[in-house]
């Protein structure tokens, strides 16, 4: 009986072994040659795990490396693919492919979250650890077996089969409306200031846009275009609003300090008899008799006032209702679109 037991603890590292040799294929499409580096770049720095030497084994410096890698792989593949487009859009592109979020997201549709090795109960909702174990993984790739090897992985089993390359260059997210739309539900007032036009070492223009809300200022935001700086600049103040409570506090503020000295009367609204009074006394007589009404002469109330006279007789209440109608989501964003900003 105890023979077996041995037989068994022999086996299991070996059955182990081969479980993470077979998970592997299936992720990377080929064997590893040194699985210790695919077991390091899968070591999360939450076991502790130390070597000999007292020094941590994570997957942190691998983590380095794979960034890197990815970031050279990457703008090899968007610069072939998209022949003729400027730096900016590259630029974009490449930013978009390995961002933390959409690499979290390939990390959990190819299954690395499962063969990660944490203190943690479960990896499969932290993007954040899911996506750094798959530039560890790059950079363990690298390593094993080459530049190479890297390329023909993110070709042949990222691009090809879980992104679709396309979709993610042109997709884009309109901050800016939703900037507007944000500011317009709120009633907060909003504006894009173009700062000073660059140029870049190649002395192509570059735009600047500053947001600023009520007055303080947002985020500023820089790009190949004037829509572009906007974008980014929308971008970076919707974040800085999510991050800063105190940010929000402030414009809204500087919201009330404006909306209460628009709210206070400047003047009495003038009396109409009181106009209607002096209009008649500037009209001088010269010692004659007061003009009768009659189909040959004016009355000197109907010289003095005409014009006012008509704009009362025309002004009316018929567009003001109590309950104006619901806006639309288009109608709102058109609007504040318009008072925030001058198109170039």
């Amino acid at each position: 009986m105890w023979v077996n037991d041995i037989i068994d603890r022999i086996k299991l590292p070996f059955r182990k072994e081969k479980e993470l040799f077979s998970a592997l294929y299936d992720i990377l499409g080929f064997y590893p040659h040194d699985i210790e580096l695919y077991k390091q770049a899968l070591l999360h720095k939450s076991v502790g795990k130390r070597n000999e030497k007292g020094r941590p084994q994570n997957n942190e410096r691998l983590e380095f490396l794979g960034d890197a890698i990815l970031d050279a792989v990457v703008g090899h593949i968007v610069f072939r693919h998209f022949e003729g487009k400027r730096e900016g859009f590259l630029t974009n592109t490449r930013s978009k492919l390995v961002s933390r979020a959409t690499l979290g997201k390939i990390s959990q549709e190819m299954g690395i979250p499962q063969l990660i090795m944490s203190a943690g109960h479960s990896t499969s909702h932290n993007s954040y650890m899911n996506g750094n174990a798959f530039e560890a993984l790059v950079g363990a790739i690298y390593l094993d077996k080459g530049y190479d090897a890297c390329m023909r992985f993110m070709e042949k089993r990222i691009l090809a089969q879980l992104i679709n390359i396309d979709k993610v260059a042109y997709k884009e997210v309109n901050f800016k409306s939703k900037l507007l739309e944000w500011s317009q539900k709120n009633r907060v007032k909003l504006e894009f200031r173009a700062q000073e036009q660059k140029g870049n070492d190649n002395n192509s223009p570059v735009f600047t846009t500053q947001v600023f809300l009520e007055g303080l200022e947002g985020c500023s935001g820089t790009g190949y275009s004037k829509k572009e700086s906007q974008q980014n600049a929308s971008k970076e103040t919707l974040q800085r609003l999510r991050r800063e409570p105190q940010f929000i506090d402030s414009i809204f503020a500087a919201k009330a300090d404006r909306t209460k000295m628009e709210e206070e009367p400047v003047m009495a609204a003038p009396d109409i008899d009181k106009i209607k009074e002096e209009n008649e006394n500037f009209i001088e007589t010269r010692g004659e008799q007061p003009q009768t009404k009659d189909k040959k002469s004016k009355s000197v109330e109907s010289v003095a006032v005409p014009q006012r006279q008509t704009e009362l007789d025309e002004l009316t209440l018929d567009d003001i209702t109590a309950t104006p109608r619901e806006k639309t989501r288009e109608e709102i964003i058109a609007e504040a679109e318009a008072a925030a900003f001058e198109e170039a």
